[in-house]
């Protein structure tokens, strides 16, 4: 159990830094921050592999996915929390 929460925290912030890293601009997160956004993008990626895929139909469609999920969700939620916070566009508000 405990193996699996660190496990998930670890590959949590690796996916909160590679969604980062590939999204232009710049934000203004810390470690803490990395970390929630990449274990959002994880059940993002695990939500949208389910919808595609239809795999791991008995876990339910919220579930962890792999690093790859994990980095394509966190992208997707970076670009979400940009939207909604009206950032990262380079655009001057009028």
């Amino acid at each position: 159990m405990i193996g699996t929460i660190i496990v998930m925290l670890i590959v949590g912030l690796i996916a909160g830094f590679i969604a980062r890293a590939l999204v232009p601009g710049r934000d203004a997160m810390g470690i803490g921050a990395t970390l929630v956004l990449g274990l959002v993008g994880s059940f993002i990626g695990g939500f949208l592999g389910y919808l595609l895929f239809n795999h791991d139909g008995n876990d339910g469609a919220f579930q962890p996915s792999g690093i790859i999920g994990s980095v394509i969700g966190a992208i997707i939620a970076l670009l979400v929390w940009r939207a909604v916070n009206g950032r990262g566009t380079g655009r001057a508000r009028l």
